[in-house]
């Protein structure tokens, strides 16, 4: 697959950098639009490729604001991203398309299932978070020690939060085993869309924590489109409880837990997911797609 990089004017006059493996003429089963995770780019899943287009997929995508090529968008809520997304469809000339997001890609693709009834066909989540003030969850129980420090910072406000980013280091323990073995092998794809989202600093990663701990704008209870989530039960970074969590608050949720492994392993069993998104993706309405 070959991935177009372009760029366009939102509503609002902010720059947005979009991705796109269709070509002119071509004709594809499904149009997936893939929401990134924190810190990274847009640029959509080069490993699940040769799955997608066994399938017949397209992937769209774009940067969030502040990341790679597009701009920021400071104080932006989780709610906002289904009004980019849109856009970012029009863009491309996509009518209606499935979501997939992996973690905090999830949050911004349930957004855009909940806003976007009458666009969007499915959703897969893989290893995202549930919302904050989720009622009856221990949100940070299972999370790695520099993941909670990161996110309660965030908690307490931006100015909290961008004094902890300047000070935080990598922490490899926030990784299983499995995620490091992901990493060395077929996943090593995180480096090209990792690297380029913390060149330009730590503006956007701020943006997304803030989000995730803020009011999303929405209610999970909202999505009405079949979705289906996917978490690894040794997840370090996004502990598992959090998609149990949605998956009894979806209205048509089906939850695949893989026992052995963490946040990226579980990716491995993505492909599976695209091939779900196909088959319970609903009939088109007539228009570009």
């Amino acid at each position: 697959m070959v991935v177009t990089e372009t760029e366009a004017e939102l509503a609002d006059g902010r720059r947005v950098r979009m991705y796109d493996t269709g070509e002119p003429g071509s004709r594809h089963r499904l149009t997936v639009f893939w929401h990134h995770g924190t810190p990274n780019i847009g640029s959509p899943p080069a490993p699940l490729f040769p799955a997608a287009d066994r399938l017949g997929i397209r992937w769209v995508s774009y940067d969030r604001p502040g990341y790679g090529g597009s701009t920021a968008r400071p104080g932006r809520d989780v709610a906002s991203a289904a009004g980019d997304a849109a856009q970012v469809a029009d863009a491309l000339g996509v009518g209606r398309f499935a979501v997939m997001g992996h973690s905090g890609g999830v949050p911004h693709a349930l957004a855009c299932g909940a806003l976007l009834p009458e666009r969007v066909l499915a959703v897969v989540g893989v290893a995202g978070p549930a919302p904050f003030d989720a009622e009856g969850l221990d949100w940070f129980a299972g999370m790695s020690a520099s993941g909670t420090a990161s996110l309660r910072a965030a908690a307490r406000g931006r100015a909290a939060k961008e004094d902890h980013a300047a000070n935080a280091a990598y922490d490899p323990e926030m990784f299983t085993p499995a995620d490091h073995e992901a990493l060395s092998g077929t996943w090593a794809w995180f480096g090209d869309v990792v690297g380029p989202a913390v060149a330009s600093g730590p503006g956007a990663p701020v943006d997304d924590d803030l989000a995730y701990v803020g009011p999303w704008g929405f209610a999970p209870a909202q999505v009405t489109a079949p979705v289906l989530l996917l978490h690894g039960g040794q997840d370090r970074v996004v502990p598992s409880s959090h998609s149990r969590w949605l998956a009894h608050r979806l209205p048509d949720a089906e939850l695949r837990l893989s026992p052995d492994d963490g946040h990226l392993s579980v990716l491995d069993s993505a492909d599976a997911a695209l091939t779900w998104l196909v088959d319970n993706s609903r009939p088109r309405r007539s228009g570009p797609a």
